[in-house]
């Protein structure tokens, strides 16, 4: 599921830290930056985030999914994962919050005038 964090000013790494999440380098061939955080003590599933840090237009443009297990063949970046539904929209939600993102809030047209 793709996200931005709007008018980001800060460090990114701090930023998903904050949120629990480890650095986890550059993808050598994109240059975004990755992140995991994991859900147990092993090292799947996780959460993993790529991502880029517009510095211009103070935006984090931000790609999170789940994996499930590690990939199975040595050198294949397939692997089981999940990039949409209920978790990875509540972990959008949490990553927000904990990084301090307010949800756009809106009101009903009747409310407006």
């Amino acid at each position: 599921m793709k996200f931005e964090l709007k008018n980001f000013f800060g460090n990114l790494t701090d930023a998903m830290r904050s949120a629990g999440y480890h650095y986890d380098g550059q993808d050598p061939k994109t240059k975004e930056w990755r992140f995991y955080r994991s859900l147990s003590q092993n090292l799947y599933p996780r959460f993993h985030i790529y991502g880029f840090l517009d510095k211009a237009k103070s935006i984090a443009q931000l790609s999170l999914h789940l994996d499930q297990k590690a990939p199975v063949y040595q050198g294949s970046s397939a692997h089981s994962g999940e990039y949409e539904g209920e978790i990875i929209e509540k972990e959008v939600t949490r990553i927000k919050g904990a990084i301090g993102q307010k949800p756009a809030l809106e009101l009903p047209k009747e409310d407006l005038f």
